[in-house]
């Protein structure tokens, strides 16, 4: 290979004039920049047009999350997977049904009872005009999922109604999303599948991530499986089953060693949450991209799906974004930041009596 300084006429010859080199230089730089991505701090209310308001009952740790969508509503899907479901208005959001407008998601603690919270929300949406327009009136369109914390601290008769949805909608905002022992997280626990008493506290997550060209996938979700609660990027628990010192069992290893596992009890647990774009979406491509946020369950939560969960994903679509939309990596990001705000339901979640959460334990 010639020497360069060999040949100085050739290097003049392709001499840049300084102020183009630091013109170039900059431009690197800014193209460097804009390749990096990264997470918003306030949770799914980085998607525009989304707010979010939790209601937290005092009498007995439990709630209900109102994610609500600004204007005329948001494209909708679902992607359904426990066996053991609680929920409402989720058929319309299969991509041959006509609908293709959602203005709220409703999760919410109390069971099947908790879906009374729902109704709340939809006479807030009536008494503010909006739903979807049938000529005579606009029929709010609100699906909603719940999950069981009947047994968590207290009297079971104290569970969400129509009041707590209606107060939620109505503190919805735009701000940083609340987490941890709050609205429909506030009864969630986590590591049943070792048996008896050996459960921690989870609650409500959220993580969004914002690109450079301004696409925007965020998550929110609350947290109450049998399985541990596993952080991916560690490979870690981060909560679920305990020894009797307070270490964790691993669920993995339990199950791996044929040891003790309780057999989860139908519709006694669930991890329900909604995943969001701000990019604009098909409602084939909305259910589609449900569908991939499923594998954030898997990958943060084990074992996940099973007979005792009702494991529910909702996804919205506000179309705020006018970039080209890419389904496959709106996706691949929507598993990725529900797999985090997972974690997050653990981490920002605080203990109760007999049940501890992740931040009680000792720092191993």
């Amino acid at each position: 290979m010639p020497n360069v300084r060999s040949r100085p006429a050739v290097t003049r010859r392709f001499a840049w004039p300084a102020a183009l080199l630091l013109t170039a230089c900059a431009g690197a730089v800014t193209a460097r920049t804009q390749t990096a991505a990264g997470p918003d701090p306030r949770g799914i209310t980085a998607v525009d047009g989304l707010k979010v308001g939790s209601i937290t009952l005092s009498e007995r740790p439990t709630g209900c999350t109102v994610i609500l969508v600004d204007g005329d509503g948001a494209v909708g899907g679902v992607s359904q997977r426990g066996g053991a479901p609680g929920t409402r208005e989720t058929d319309l959001l299969d991509p041959s049904n006509m609908v293709d407008k959602v203005n709220a998601v409703v999760l919410a603690g109390g069971s099947a009872f908790g879906l009374d919270a729902a109704s709340g929300t939809v006479r807030w949406l009536d008494e503010h005009n909006i739903g979807w327009d049938v000529r005579i009136a606009k029929v709010p369109i609100v699906p909603s999922a719940i999950l069981f914390d009947l047994p968590v601290g207290g009297n079971p008769k104290i569970r969400p109604t129509a009041d707590c949805g209606y107060k939620a909608a109505a503190a919805a905002t735009n701000g940083k999303v609340e987490e941890g022992t709050v609205g429909a997280g506030a009864g969630a626990t986590v590591g049943k599948s070792g048996g008896g008493n050996r459960s921690m506290k989870a609650g409500l997550g959220s993580y969004a991530i914002r690109l450079p060209n301004g696409l925007v996938v965020g998550a929110i979700v609350a947290v109450n499986a049998v399985g541990d609660i596993i952080d991916p990027d560690t490979g870690k628990v981060v909560a679920g089953v305990r020894n009797p010192d307070g270490t964790f069992a691993d669920a993995r290893v339990l199950l791996r060693s044929g040891g003790p596992s309780q057999t989860p009890r139908a519709g006694e647990n669930t991890t329900i949450g909604l995943v969001a774009t701000n990019a604009k979406l098909t409602k084939s491509e909305v259910h589609r991209m449900a569908l991939m946020a499923d594998d954030g369950f898997a990958r943060a939560i084990f074992p996940a799906h099973t007979m005792g969960d009702g494991d529910t994903v909702f996804s919205l679509a506000t179309g705020t974004w006018t970039g080209q939309a890419n389904i496959t990596q709106i996706g691949a990001l929507a598993a990725d930041v529900m797999a985090k705000a997972i974690v997050r339901a653990a981490t920002e979640a605080t203990g109760i009596p007999n049940i501890p959460a992740a931040r009680d334990l000792p720092k191993r």
